[in-house]
């Protein structure tokens, strides 16, 4: 019978959990500030990790909080090793999350059409079946 949670997912949830509190607790680095850790994927040898993070502040400022977690990267192995038990703590790979903000975006363009549909007054008026719409 196979596990309901296989071991990869386990790795993922742990990795997550533990990389937001070193980042939160043990990283000084100013850039890095308000990083959330959104997701985690390891591979199945556990040998790479892919981190996604994403942040509140502009797109200019989380490139850099990513760049300066991908030079963290063997601080933080060192630090994970610490808290972990796991016999190799994957090579991890920063990655920005902008799904966030890509909702955001599409989330407030649809207000803003919505609210303009509510502004404006109906332009449409019907036409009745029997008339030719070319002629109104």
């Amino acid at each position: 019978m196979p596990r309901e949670y296989s071991r990869t997912l386990r790795i993922n949830t742990q990795l997550q959990r533990e990389l937001s509190d070193v980042i939160r607790d043990e990283l000084t680095d100013p850039r890095i500030g308000n990083v959330t850790v959104t997701q985690v994927t390891v591979s199945p040898d556990v040998r790479n990790a892919r981190v996604m993070v994403s942040m509140l502040d502009t797109d200019a400022a989380l490139a850099e909080a990513v760049k300066a977690l991908n030079g963290a990267n063997g601080r933080l192995r060192h630090l994970l090793s610490d808290r972990m038990r796991i016999r190799y703590v994957p090579q991890l790979h920063f990655s920005a999350d902008v799904a966030l903000r890509e909702g955001d975006r599409i989330g407030g363009l649809i207000r803003a059409a919505r609210e303009q549909d509510l502004q404006s007054p109906a332009q449409d008026t019907p036409i009745a079946p029997d008339e030719d719409p070319a002629s109104v």
